[in-house]
């Protein structure tokens, strides 16, 4: 008798690989929702957002038109000015950097494999079909992933940044870039950039910002009242939630943190270290390291990477409200601030981290590059030669998408945790 099932009933490969991207998001959901106590009340949006989204497929702008995003350099308020929903693409799944795999050089890095695997496969759990996507010339393995997601049939708008940001050439050269944008961006949302609506949505997205401060300045606090998982994923959550909801919900987790300090909450060990994350960005529902480095009772205090603080770290400063005015001052915000390790020169980056370990109390740095992204890969040994320097510790680690090999890695967080908290008691 045959065993086959009638062909309605097969799985294709598509739905198989959204079937296993919904349990690999589910796994990481119930690993942060359910794997430490004292979550705080107001996380349950957030929580529920990326249930909803990744796990039941539910879209969450089912009716306006999602612009893809591969970098966070990409200006979020011209976007929204022109009608559109920047949502980020540079993640994806397990099973998307295997798919990733299979068209790319092996010494990819995971997170650009990911994201090509995630856009061959038409598995984007935002929406059900981007169209456009603007990529950076920032690294030279997106440069070239652009030539990819053409031949995937996406339409590709290339955002020129320059080398080197110190100069003013390369400043001059990014304000043009940002204004070709902005007049380019109306022919993919169909609606053109104007003053009134770019003025309003600076504000929008800088009342985000604000908020994002407020939530970031009470991690200073000792004890720690919010352990850095759920940082991440209210950082992450902004990628593709509505903005105004976004703020929202993390006004209300700021209110309850606020509780929390003044009662003196600890969300985290009696000692535990406080560690401050930096390199490759940890993107949903790649979460590994920091989930591991807070089951092995260290707690994230601050973070320099483009998946969290860099993200909505600085504000837009305008002097005059004018178009022209506004959109330079948007590029400027992009770029002066940026600590990306693209740029020839990166003393920015250093002097954050520096600034990053003393002002919120941090015991040490862990460092994570992810395998064949070569830009952490080679800046880490001048980062690691700064903090010897000022004497902080900084563990190193190269890691990818792969569910294999934490056992290893889990390793040598508890030791590093267990070598902070003796250097600890020996103050």
């Amino acid at each position: 008798m045959s065993t086959e099932l009638p062909q309605h009933q097969v799985e294709t490969s598509q739905q198989r690989h959204i079937r296993h991207q919904g349990m690999e998001a589910s796994g990481v959901l119930d690993t942060v929702e359910k794997g430490f106590g004292g979550n705080p009340e107001a996380m349950q949006y957030f929580y529920d957002l990326f249930r909803d989204v990744y796990c039941e497929g539910i879209k969450p702008h089912p009716d306006k038109e999602m612009i893809g995003t591969m970098c966070v350099q990409i200006p979020d308020e011209i976007i929204h000015a022109a009608g559109g929903i920047p949502v980020r693409l540079c993640n994806g799944f397990y099973t998307d950097e295997e798919v990733g795999g299979d068209f790319m050089p092996a010494k990819s890095c995971s997170l650009v494999k990911a994201s090509l695997g995630m856009l061959k496969s038409e598995t984007n759990p935002y929406s059900d079909g981007i169209k456009s996507i603007i990529n950076p010339t920032t690294c030279d393995q997106k440069k070239k992933a652009a030539g990819m997601m053409r031949e995937m049939g996406y339409q590709v708008y290339d955002m020129e940044l320059p080398p080197v940001k110190e100069s003013e050439e390369g400043r001059e050269y990014w304000r043009r870039s940002v204004r070709k944008f902005t007049h380019e961006v109306g022919k993919l949302t169909g609606k053109k950039v104007t003053r009134k609506n770019l003025k309003a949505t600076i504000k929008q997205v800088g009342q985000a910002q604000l908020t994002y401060h407020r939530l970031n300045e009470l991690r200073k606090n000792t004890p720690i009242p919010i352990l850095g998982k759920d940082i991440f994923m209210v950082t992450n959550a902004y990628f593709f939630d509505d903005l105004t909801r976004w703020t929202a919900a993390t006004e209300k987790l700021c209110t309850e943190i606020e509780a929390r300090v003044a009662e003196g909450y600890n969300a985290a060990g009696r000692r535990s270290p406080r560690i401050v994350f930096t390199g490759s960005p940890p993107v949903f529902p790649n979460l590994k390291i920091p989930l591991m480095i807070e089951q092995a009772d260290g707690v994230i205090v601050a973070d320099e990477t483009c998946s969290s603080n860099r993200l909505l770290n600085d504000m837009v400063s305008v002097d005059e409200w004018f178009m022209y005015d506004m959109v330079d001052a948007i590029a400027d915000r992009y770029l002066k601030s940026c600590t990306c390790p693209i740029f020839t020169m990166n003393d920015d980056r250093i002097r954050r981290l520096i600034e990053l370990v003393r002002t919120f109390k941090a015991d040490g740095v862990i460092y994570q590059a992810f395998s064949g992204c070569s830009v952490y890969e080679m800046e880490q040994r001048s980062v690691a030669k700064a903090m010897e320097k000022e004497g902080i510790p900084m563990l190193y680690i190269e890691t990818d998408y792969s569910p294999s090999g934490t056992g290893q890695l889990s390793t040598r967080i508890e030791a590093f945790m267990e070598s902070l908290k003796v250097r600890g008691r020996q103050k």
